[in-house]
Protein backbone atom coordinates (compact mmCIF):
# COMPACT_ATOMS: atom_id res chain seq x y z
CA UNK A 1 0.00 0.00 0.00
CA UNK A 2 1.37 3.51 -0.77
CA UNK A 3 1.01 6.14 1.83
CA UNK A 4 0.08 9.95 0.58
CA UNK A 5 3.39 11.82 1.71
CA UNK A 6 2.98 15.00 3.02
CA UNK A 7 5.22 17.61 4.80
CA UNK A 8 5.40 19.66 8.00
CA UNK A 9 8.09 22.59 9.42
CA UNK A 10 10.20 20.79 11.58
CA UNK A 11 12.30 23.64 13.58
CA UNK A 12 14.95 22.70 15.23
CA UNK A 13 16.37 24.50 18.34
CA UNK A 14 20.31 24.30 18.96
CA UNK A 15 21.65 25.80 22.08
CA UNK A 16 25.08 26.68 22.22
CA UNK A 17 27.25 28.96 23.97
CA UNK A 18 25.39 32.51 22.83
CA UNK A 19 27.80 35.64 23.09
CA UNK A 20 25.54 38.68 23.90
CA UNK A 21 27.42 42.08 24.44
CA UNK A 22 25.92 44.58 26.29
CA UNK A 23 28.22 47.88 27.10
CA UNK A 24 31.50 45.78 26.85
CA UNK A 25 30.73 42.56 28.82
CA UNK A 26 29.79 39.21 27.82
CA UNK A 27 26.99 37.66 29.04
CA UNK A 28 26.97 33.55 28.99
CA UNK A 29 24.06 31.31 28.67
CA UNK A 30 21.90 31.43 31.82
CA UNK A 31 21.59 28.55 33.89
CA UNK A 32 17.76 28.92 33.60
CA UNK A 33 17.66 28.44 29.84
CA UNK A 34 16.20 24.66 29.11
CA UNK A 35 16.50 22.50 25.61
CA UNK A 36 13.17 22.78 23.58
CA UNK A 37 10.97 19.51 24.18
CA UNK A 38 7.86 18.42 22.03
CA UNK A 39 4.61 18.55 23.97
CA UNK A 40 3.35 15.34 25.49
CA UNK A 41 -0.19 15.75 24.63
CA UNK A 42 -1.51 12.42 23.88
CA UNK A 43 -5.16 13.17 23.10
CA UNK A 44 -5.83 12.57 19.06
CA UNK A 45 -9.85 12.63 19.16
CA UNK A 46 -12.11 13.69 22.03
CA UNK A 47 -15.30 15.06 20.21
CA UNK A 48 -12.95 16.79 17.67
CA UNK A 49 -9.07 16.74 16.94
CA UNK A 50 -6.92 17.52 19.43
CA UNK A 51 -3.08 19.48 19.48
CA UNK A 52 -3.44 19.91 15.88
CA UNK A 53 -3.78 16.84 13.32
CA UNK A 54 -4.24 16.32 9.53
CA UNK A 55 -5.89 13.69 7.47
CA UNK A 56 -4.11 12.03 4.70
CA UNK A 57 -6.48 9.18 3.39
CA UNK A 58 -3.95 6.46 1.01
CA UNK A 59 -3.08 5.99 -2.60
CA UNK A 60 -6.78 4.37 -3.84
CA UNK A 61 -8.92 4.57 -1.10
CA UNK A 62 -11.81 5.69 -0.47
CA UNK A 63 -11.64 9.32 0.36
CA UNK A 64 -15.02 9.68 1.72
CA UNK A 65 -14.69 6.86 4.32
CA UNK A 66 -13.76 9.42 6.97
CA UNK A 67 -16.16 12.02 8.91
CA UNK A 68 -17.34 13.71 12.22
CA UNK A 69 -20.49 12.25 13.52
CA UNK A 70 -22.33 14.41 15.40
CA UNK A 71 -24.90 11.78 16.12
CA UNK A 72 -22.59 9.28 17.38
CA UNK A 73 -20.38 9.25 20.40
CA UNK A 74 -19.44 7.16 23.62
CA UNK A 75 -18.80 10.34 25.24
CA UNK A 76 -19.39 13.42 24.34
CA UNK A 77 -21.00 14.88 21.62
CA UNK A 78 -19.14 13.58 18.56
CA UNK A 79 -17.02 10.65 16.88
CA UNK A 80 -15.19 9.65 13.94
CA UNK A 81 -16.83 7.56 11.54
CA UNK A 82 -15.98 5.20 9.01
CA UNK A 83 -17.94 3.92 5.79
CA UNK A 84 -16.37 1.25 4.37
CA UNK A 85 -17.64 0.68 0.69
CA UNK A 86 -18.93 -2.42 -0.70
CA UNK A 87 -16.91 -5.06 -2.35
CA UNK A 88 -15.11 -4.08 -5.34
CA UNK A 89 -15.44 0.05 -4.77
CA UNK A 90 -12.56 -0.01 -2.78
CA UNK A 91 -11.31 0.31 0.88
CA UNK A 92 -11.11 2.72 3.63
CA UNK A 93 -8.02 4.05 4.96
CA UNK A 94 -5.84 6.87 5.89
CA UNK A 95 -3.25 8.24 8.17
CA UNK A 96 -3.87 11.36 10.48
CA UNK A 97 -0.30 12.70 11.73
CA UNK A 98 0.17 15.48 14.22
CA UNK A 99 0.73 18.80 12.89
CA UNK A 100 3.90 18.93 14.64
CA UNK A 101 6.26 15.95 16.73
CA UNK A 102 5.00 14.61 20.02
CA UNK A 103 6.66 13.21 22.92
CA UNK A 104 5.01 10.15 23.81
CA UNK A 105 7.45 8.69 25.99
CA UNK A 106 5.23 8.31 28.95
CA UNK A 107 2.69 6.65 27.55
CA UNK A 108 2.25 2.72 27.19
CA UNK A 109 -0.73 2.37 24.32
CA UNK A 110 -2.75 3.90 22.28
CA UNK A 111 -6.78 3.51 23.23
CA UNK A 112 -9.81 4.27 21.98
CA UNK A 113 -13.72 2.69 22.36
CA UNK A 114 -15.44 1.59 18.99
CA UNK A 115 -18.71 -0.21 17.58
CA UNK A 116 -19.71 -0.89 14.21
CA UNK A 117 -23.49 -0.91 12.07
CA UNK A 118 -22.75 -4.64 12.08
CA UNK A 119 -20.23 -7.27 13.03
CA UNK A 120 -16.78 -7.09 11.31
CA UNK A 121 -13.29 -7.67 11.70
CA UNK A 122 -10.87 -4.59 10.48
CA UNK A 123 -7.99 -5.54 8.72
CA UNK A 124 -5.53 -3.19 10.16
CA UNK A 125 -5.05 -0.47 12.28
CA UNK A 126 -2.47 1.53 14.36
CA UNK A 127 0.06 4.33 14.69
CA UNK A 128 3.56 5.54 13.74
CA UNK A 129 2.15 6.20 9.88
CA UNK A 130 4.83 8.88 9.18
CA UNK A 131 5.72 9.35 5.82
CA UNK A 132 8.96 11.81 6.57
CA UNK A 133 10.56 8.58 8.72
CA UNK A 134 9.22 5.98 6.02
CA UNK A 135 7.28 4.59 9.29
CA UNK A 136 10.28 4.13 11.33
CA UNK A 137 7.73 3.08 14.77
CA UNK A 138 4.58 1.43 12.62
CA UNK A 139 2.57 -0.86 15.04
CA UNK A 140 0.00 -2.53 13.44
CA UNK A 141 -2.94 -4.68 15.16
CA UNK A 142 -4.38 -6.91 12.42
CA UNK A 143 -8.11 -8.10 11.95
CA UNK A 144 -9.22 -6.29 14.78
CA UNK A 145 -13.37 -7.68 15.59
CA UNK A 146 -15.38 -5.20 15.97
CA UNK A 147 -19.11 -5.34 17.34
CA UNK A 148 -22.42 -3.79 17.53
CA UNK A 149 -21.67 -2.33 20.93
CA UNK A 150 -18.92 -0.33 22.29
CA UNK A 151 -15.88 -1.54 23.29
CA UNK A 152 -12.45 -0.37 24.38
CA UNK A 153 -9.68 -1.57 22.49
CA UNK A 154 -5.96 -1.39 23.42
CA UNK A 155 -2.70 -1.09 21.36
CA UNK A 156 0.21 -1.88 23.11
CA UNK A 157 3.71 0.46 22.30
CA UNK A 158 6.38 -1.75 21.75
CA UNK A 159 8.87 0.66 23.71
CA UNK A 160 7.65 3.67 24.51
CA UNK A 161 10.91 5.32 24.88
CA UNK A 162 11.21 5.47 20.78
CA UNK A 163 8.67 7.78 20.55
CA UNK A 164 10.03 10.67 21.72
CA UNK A 165 9.19 13.03 18.22
CA UNK A 166 6.20 11.36 16.98
CA UNK A 167 4.05 12.55 14.56
CA UNK A 168 2.38 9.69 13.54
CA UNK A 169 -0.98 9.77 15.66
CA UNK A 170 -3.51 6.71 14.25
CA UNK A 171 -4.02 4.86 11.29
CA UNK A 172 -6.27 2.37 9.33
CA UNK A 173 -7.38 0.00 6.55
CA UNK A 174 -10.20 -1.67 5.85
CA UNK A 175 -12.40 -2.88 3.02
CA UNK A 176 -13.64 -6.21 1.58
CA UNK A 177 -11.10 -8.40 -0.06
CA UNK A 178 -13.60 -10.25 -1.69
CA UNK A 179 -17.33 -10.75 -2.19
CA UNK A 180 -18.09 -12.87 0.76
CA UNK A 181 -15.91 -10.35 3.25
CA UNK A 182 -17.72 -8.15 5.33
CA UNK A 183 -18.16 -4.11 3.21
CA UNK A 184 -20.96 -1.60 2.83
CA UNK A 185 -20.62 -0.73 6.69
CA UNK A 186 -19.76 1.67 9.28
CA UNK A 187 -17.73 1.56 12.04
CA UNK A 188 -16.87 4.54 14.87
CA UNK A 189 -14.08 5.46 16.88
CA UNK A 190 -14.00 7.85 20.18
CA UNK A 191 -12.20 8.77 22.75
CA UNK A 192 -8.99 8.26 20.79
CA UNK A 193 -5.79 9.09 22.70
CA UNK A 194 -2.23 7.81 23.98
CA UNK A 195 -2.82 6.45 27.88
CA UNK A 196 -0.76 5.25 30.73
CA UNK A 197 -2.63 2.29 31.59
CA UNK A 198 0.13 0.85 34.01
CA UNK A 199 -1.49 -2.79 32.96
CA UNK A 200 0.45 -3.64 30.15
CA UNK A 201 2.55 -6.77 31.04
CA UNK A 202 4.55 -9.60 30.09
CA UNK A 203 6.34 -8.61 27.05
CA UNK A 204 7.34 -11.55 24.75
CA UNK A 205 9.27 -9.72 21.47
CA UNK A 206 9.48 -12.50 18.69
CA UNK A 207 10.84 -12.50 15.44
CA UNK A 208 10.02 -14.75 12.40
CA UNK A 209 7.36 -15.94 14.35
CA UNK A 210 9.52 -16.56 17.11
CA UNK A 211 11.46 -19.77 15.25
CA UNK A 212 14.94 -20.31 14.45
CA UNK A 213 15.51 -19.88 11.22
CA UNK A 214 18.10 -20.88 8.41
CA UNK A 215 18.92 -18.53 5.74
CA UNK A 216 21.21 -19.72 2.97
CA UNK A 217 22.35 -17.10 1.05
CA UNK A 218 25.06 -15.09 -0.63
CA UNK A 219 27.81 -12.61 0.12
CA UNK A 220 26.36 -9.32 -1.31
CA UNK A 221 22.68 -9.94 -0.39
CA UNK A 222 20.35 -8.62 1.92
CA UNK A 223 17.02 -9.73 3.44
CA UNK A 224 14.93 -7.90 6.03
CA UNK A 225 13.78 -9.10 9.48
CA UNK A 226 10.03 -8.60 11.03
CA UNK A 227 8.86 -8.70 14.21
CA UNK A 228 5.76 -8.52 16.62
CA UNK A 229 5.51 -8.08 20.24
CA UNK A 230 3.04 -9.61 22.53
CA UNK A 231 1.61 -8.12 25.54
CA UNK A 232 -0.88 -9.44 28.57
CA UNK A 233 -3.73 -6.37 28.99
CA UNK A 234 -5.20 -6.01 32.19
CA UNK A 235 -8.15 -7.84 31.09
CA UNK A 236 -6.03 -10.87 31.18
CA UNK A 237 -6.38 -10.62 27.34
CA UNK A 238 -3.05 -11.10 25.27
CA UNK A 239 -2.29 -8.79 22.26
CA UNK A 240 0.11 -8.94 19.70
CA UNK A 241 1.05 -6.67 17.47
CA UNK A 242 3.35 -6.04 14.51
CA UNK A 243 6.18 -3.99 15.13
CA UNK A 244 8.24 -2.05 12.81
CA UNK A 245 11.85 -3.14 13.41
CA UNK A 246 13.06 0.29 14.20
CA UNK A 247 11.38 -0.98 17.57
CA UNK A 248 14.08 -3.41 18.04
CA UNK A 249 18.05 -3.61 19.01
CA UNK A 250 19.38 -6.48 16.87
CA UNK A 251 23.33 -8.36 17.32
CA UNK A 252 24.97 -10.05 14.48
CA UNK A 253 27.38 -13.33 16.46
CA UNK A 254 29.94 -12.29 13.47
CA UNK A 255 29.82 -9.05 12.41
CA UNK A 256 32.23 -9.84 9.55
CA UNK A 257 29.81 -11.95 8.10
CA UNK A 258 26.83 -10.13 8.52
CA UNK A 259 25.40 -6.76 10.14
CA UNK A 260 21.84 -5.80 10.87
CA UNK A 261 20.76 -2.07 10.94
CA UNK A 262 18.14 -0.21 12.50
CA UNK A 263 15.33 -0.72 9.90
CA UNK A 264 16.13 -5.15 9.87
CA UNK A 265 17.57 -5.16 7.12
CA UNK A 266 20.82 -7.57 6.97
CA UNK A 267 23.76 -7.13 4.59
CA UNK A 268 25.83 -9.81 4.20
CA UNK A 269 29.20 -9.11 3.70
CA UNK A 270 31.61 -12.16 3.55
CA UNK A 271 31.13 -15.95 3.27
CA UNK A 272 30.48 -17.89 6.33
CA UNK A 273 27.61 -18.39 9.00
CA UNK A 274 26.63 -15.74 11.61
CA UNK A 275 23.09 -15.77 14.02
CA UNK A 276 20.68 -13.18 14.47
CA UNK A 277 18.99 -12.30 17.63
CA UNK A 278 16.68 -8.95 18.69
CA UNK A 279 15.42 -7.96 22.21
CA UNK A 280 13.12 -4.75 22.44
CA UNK A 281 13.38 -2.45 25.81
CA UNK A 282 16.07 -5.40 26.96
CA UNK A 283 13.36 -8.16 26.69
CA UNK A 284 15.37 -10.80 24.19
CA UNK A 285 12.59 -11.74 21.39
CA UNK A 286 12.41 -15.09 20.63
CA UNK A 287 13.39 -16.64 17.53
CA UNK A 288 16.75 -15.91 15.05
CA UNK A 289 17.66 -15.92 12.13
CA UNK A 290 20.94 -17.99 10.80
CA UNK A 291 22.37 -16.76 7.98
CA UNK A 292 24.91 -19.24 5.93
CA UNK A 293 26.44 -16.98 3.11
CA UNK A 294 27.94 -20.07 1.19
CA UNK A 295 25.91 -20.55 -1.21
CA UNK A 296 27.06 -19.85 -5.00
CA UNK A 297 24.28 -17.77 -6.47
CA UNK A 298 24.56 -15.66 -10.07
CA UNK A 299 22.17 -13.25 -10.93
CA UNK A 300 19.34 -14.38 -13.37
CA UNK A 301 19.33 -14.35 -17.08
CA UNK A 302 18.44 -10.35 -18.14
CA UNK A 303 14.80 -10.61 -19.82
CA UNK A 304 15.05 -9.26 -23.42
CA UNK A 305 11.65 -9.03 -24.23
CA UNK A 306 10.02 -5.40 -24.65
CA UNK A 307 7.90 -3.97 -22.25
CA UNK A 308 4.65 -3.38 -24.16
CA UNK A 309 4.99 -6.85 -24.47
CA UNK A 310 5.06 -8.12 -20.73
CA UNK A 311 2.79 -8.17 -17.64
CA UNK A 312 5.40 -7.84 -14.63
CA UNK A 313 4.74 -9.76 -11.54
CA UNK A 314 8.28 -9.60 -10.39
CA UNK A 315 11.34 -8.54 -12.04
CA UNK A 316 14.03 -5.60 -11.54
CA UNK A 317 13.62 -5.22 -15.69
CA UNK A 318 9.58 -4.10 -15.72
CA UNK A 319 7.46 -2.20 -13.81
CA UNK A 320 5.75 -4.87 -11.46
CA UNK A 321 1.78 -4.86 -11.33
CA UNK A 322 0.68 -4.49 -7.35
CA UNK A 323 0.87 -8.26 -5.65
CA UNK A 324 -0.79 -8.71 -2.28
CA UNK A 325 1.49 -11.55 -1.04
CA UNK A 326 4.30 -14.02 -2.13
CA UNK A 327 3.34 -16.52 0.59
CA UNK A 328 -0.18 -16.73 0.69
CA UNK A 329 0.36 -19.12 3.89
CA UNK A 330 -2.22 -21.56 3.21
CA UNK A 331 -3.35 -24.09 5.90
CA UNK A 332 -0.88 -26.44 6.57
CA UNK A 333 2.15 -24.59 4.41
CA UNK A 334 5.74 -24.93 5.42
CA UNK A 335 6.57 -22.78 2.77
CA UNK A 336 9.36 -19.76 4.13
CA UNK A 337 9.61 -17.02 2.15
CA UNK A 338 12.54 -14.35 2.12
CA UNK A 339 14.04 -12.14 -0.32
CA UNK A 340 17.77 -11.93 -1.44
CA UNK A 341 19.28 -8.79 -2.91
CA UNK A 342 22.55 -9.76 -5.47
CA UNK A 343 23.98 -6.78 -6.64
CA UNK A 344 21.02 -4.92 -8.56
CA UNK A 345 18.80 -8.50 -8.78
CA UNK A 346 16.09 -8.71 -6.13
CA UNK A 347 15.65 -12.87 -5.56
CA UNK A 348 12.20 -14.31 -4.08
CA UNK A 349 13.84 -17.36 -2.00
CA UNK A 350 11.26 -20.14 -0.74
CA UNK A 351 12.85 -22.47 1.95
CA UNK A 352 11.07 -26.07 3.53
CA UNK A 353 8.51 -26.02 0.53
CA UNK A 354 5.46 -28.06 0.43
CA UNK A 355 3.64 -25.69 -1.24
CA UNK A 356 2.30 -21.55 -1.52
CA UNK A 357 1.33 -19.47 -3.56
CA UNK A 358 2.15 -15.83 -5.05
CA UNK A 359 -1.66 -13.60 -5.54
CA UNK A 360 -2.46 -10.51 -7.33
CA UNK A 361 -6.33 -9.54 -6.40
CA UNK A 362 -5.90 -6.41 -6.08
CA UNK A 363 -6.47 -6.07 -8.73
CA UNK A 364 -6.80 -9.42 -10.61
CA UNK A 365 -4.43 -9.46 -13.88
CA UNK A 366 -5.88 -9.28 -16.97
CA UNK A 367 -3.82 -11.64 -19.24
CA UNK A 368 -6.46 -12.02 -21.91
CA UNK A 369 -3.59 -10.85 -25.24
CA UNK A 370 -0.72 -12.95 -23.28
CA UNK A 371 0.34 -16.61 -24.19
CA UNK A 372 2.78 -17.57 -21.36
CA UNK A 373 4.02 -17.67 -18.14
CA UNK A 374 7.95 -16.73 -17.55
CA UNK A 375 9.71 -17.98 -14.32
CA UNK A 376 13.64 -17.88 -13.72
CA UNK A 377 14.41 -20.80 -11.69
CA UNK A 378 17.41 -21.52 -9.45
CA UNK A 379 17.06 -24.76 -7.37
CA UNK A 380 19.42 -24.50 -3.87
CA UNK A 381 18.51 -28.33 -2.61
CA UNK A 382 19.45 -31.30 -3.95
CA UNK A 383 17.83 -34.26 -3.49
CA UNK A 384 17.49 -37.41 -5.31
CA UNK A 385 13.90 -37.21 -6.54
CA UNK A 386 13.25 -33.30 -6.85
CA UNK A 387 9.89 -32.23 -8.06
CA UNK A 388 8.31 -28.70 -8.47
CA UNK A 389 5.13 -27.44 -9.99
CA UNK A 390 3.17 -24.24 -10.90
CA UNK A 391 -0.84 -23.76 -11.08
CA UNK A 392 -1.55 -20.61 -12.31
CA UNK A 393 -5.76 -20.06 -11.52
CA UNK A 394 -8.34 -17.19 -12.18
CA UNK A 395 -10.64 -15.82 -9.80
CA UNK A 396 -13.96 -16.47 -11.93
CA UNK A 397 -16.83 -14.66 -12.91
CA UNK A 398 -18.46 -14.84 -9.17
CA UNK A 399 -15.23 -12.95 -8.72
CA UNK A 400 -13.85 -15.22 -5.50
CA UNK A 401 -10.49 -17.05 -5.34
CA UNK A 402 -11.99 -20.69 -4.90
CA UNK A 403 -9.49 -22.75 -4.61
CA UNK A 404 -8.43 -25.97 -2.71
CA UNK A 405 -4.69 -26.68 -2.74
CA UNK A 406 -4.31 -29.64 -0.76
CA UNK A 407 -6.05 -31.88 -3.92
CA UNK A 408 -4.21 -29.49 -6.54
CA UNK A 409 -7.57 -27.99 -8.22
CA UNK A 410 -9.71 -25.04 -8.01
CA UNK A 411 -13.48 -24.93 -6.74
CA UNK A 412 -17.39 -23.69 -8.40
CA UNK A 413 -16.62 -21.33 -11.60
CA UNK A 414 -12.16 -21.03 -11.44
CA UNK A 415 -10.07 -22.48 -14.03
CA UNK A 416 -6.04 -23.34 -13.20
CA UNK A 417 -3.30 -24.64 -15.24
CA UNK A 418 -0.95 -26.97 -14.12
CA UNK A 419 3.15 -26.82 -15.13
CA UNK A 420 5.34 -29.59 -13.68
CA UNK A 421 8.97 -29.13 -14.13
CA UNK A 422 10.55 -32.39 -15.58
CA UNK A 423 12.38 -33.94 -12.83
CA UNK A 424 15.71 -34.09 -15.06
CA UNK A 425 15.85 -30.02 -15.30
CA UNK A 426 15.64 -29.50 -11.60
CA UNK A 427 19.68 -29.43 -11.10
CA UNK A 428 21.05 -27.48 -8.18
CA UNK A 429 23.09 -24.58 -8.61
CA UNK A 430 21.85 -23.70 -12.29
CA UNK A 431 19.34 -21.05 -13.59
CA UNK A 432 16.42 -22.90 -15.35
CA UNK A 433 13.82 -21.13 -17.73
CA UNK A 434 10.67 -21.99 -17.77
CA UNK A 435 7.56 -20.82 -20.14
CA UNK A 436 4.03 -22.09 -19.21
CA UNK A 437 1.12 -21.71 -21.95
CA UNK A 438 -2.13 -20.34 -21.32
CA UNK A 439 -4.19 -23.13 -22.29
CA UNK A 440 -7.23 -25.02 -21.71
CA UNK A 441 -9.87 -23.76 -19.77
CA UNK A 442 -7.95 -21.17 -18.52
CA UNK A 443 -7.44 -19.72 -21.85
CA UNK A 444 -10.61 -18.62 -22.06
CA UNK A 445 -10.40 -16.61 -18.41
CA UNK A 446 -7.55 -15.03 -18.75
CA UNK A 447 -8.97 -11.24 -17.73
CA UNK A 448 -8.98 -12.51 -14.03
CA UNK A 449 -5.75 -14.39 -12.95
CA UNK A 450 -5.13 -13.90 -9.11
CA UNK A 451 -2.64 -16.30 -8.44
CA UNK A 452 0.64 -18.73 -9.08
CA UNK A 453 0.81 -21.30 -6.47
CA UNK A 454 3.56 -24.06 -6.48
CA UNK A 455 4.32 -27.54 -4.52
CA UNK A 456 7.07 -29.17 -4.82
CA UNK A 457 10.06 -30.63 -2.57
CA UNK A 458 13.19 -28.20 -3.28
CA UNK A 459 14.35 -25.25 -1.89
CA UNK A 460 14.75 -22.81 -5.32
CA UNK A 461 14.98 -18.99 -5.91
CA UNK A 462 12.36 -17.09 -8.12
CA UNK A 463 12.91 -14.26 -10.35
CA UNK A 464 11.93 -12.70 -13.73
CA UNK A 465 8.04 -13.88 -13.36
CA UNK A 466 6.36 -12.40 -15.98
CA UNK A 467 3.14 -12.93 -18.50
CA UNK A 468 4.24 -12.46 -22.25
CA UNK A 469 2.80 -12.39 -25.84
Amino acid sequence: MKIKKHTYIKITVTLGLILVTLTGCERGLSEEAELATFPTNGDIFIDSFVGGLDYFPFGGSFAEAFSVDQNESFMGTASMRFDIPVFGVGFGGATFPSTGPRDLSGYDALTFWAKASRGADINEIGFGVNGDTNNQYQVTLQNMPITTNWKKYTIPIPDASKLNQEIGMFWYAEGAENAADEGGYTFWIDELKFERLGTIAQPRPAIFNGIDEMLQTVKGSTTTITGTQTFNLGTGEDIMVIAAPSYFNFMSSDESIAIVNERGEVTILDSGKAIITASIDGVLAKGSLTVDSSLNISSAPTPTRAANTVISVYSNAYTNVNVDTFNGNFGGSTTQTTFLKLGNDDLIFNTNVNFAGIQFQNPTIDASSMNFLHLDVFIVSDTSSPSLSFNIRDRGANGELNTNVNTGGPTEDDQQIDFTIPSAQLVSGQWISVDIPLTGGLATQKNNLAQIAFSGNVDFILDNIYFYE
